[in-house]
């Protein structure tokens, strides 16, 4: 099953990339088409297997892919703009104080633990330093130490409550 919508999303991705350059049902030419379905192949045999051991089934429920494009239209991109123009004030009137801190993550799975990494590191003024594979405690450095053992909210604002709907 795995194998068979890995191979239809990397299928729509190349139509969505390669439309208007052909003639053919609204866009695409012979060639493309033929292409985009042998490429699609190849993606969906090379990677099926990861995508389905790696992430679960959950991970190609429909609802958990539309709540993750609200979340990167919304959430992310907001608190990546309100941290550039923190970063922005910052630079210039100086005011940083800046070190490394441990959160818990709280999060079960792994594929959320990651994204809510990249997440922060992605926001200007963070990144993440390492995780502790055992606990999923984030290392992170932050721009603007307040505490010695901030909470991730602090942080990353509602970035993990999002994530959690999302991958548990």
């Amino acid at each position: 099953m795995s194998f068979l919508i890995t191979g239809l999303l990397a299928f729509g991705f190349y139509l969505i990339l390669t439309a208007g350059s052909g003639t053919i049902l609204g866009g695409w030419s012979a060639a493309e088409l033929i292409a985009g379905a042998v490429t699609a192949l190849i993606v969906a045999a090379a990677s099926s297997r990861l995508l389905g051991q790696r992430c679960g089934a959950g991970a190609l429920n429909p609802l958990r892919w539309v709540l993750a494009f609200i979340y990167v239209i919304g959430p992310l991109f907001w608190g990546m703009a309100k941290a550039n123009l923190d970063v922005a004030r910052r630079v210039i009137t100086g005011e940083i104080r800046p070190g490394i801190v441990k959160v818990k993550a709280g999060l079960a799975e792994d594929l959320g633990v990651t994204m809510l990494a990249n997440s922060i590191t992605l926001t200007p003024g963070t990144l993440t330093v390492d995780i502790d594979d055992e606990s999923h405690d984030l290392y992170i450095h932050w721009i603007d130490v307040k505490t010695d053992s901030p909470s991730i909210e602090d942080i990353s604002g509602g970035f993990s409550g999002w994530i959690r709907r999302i991958t548990e």
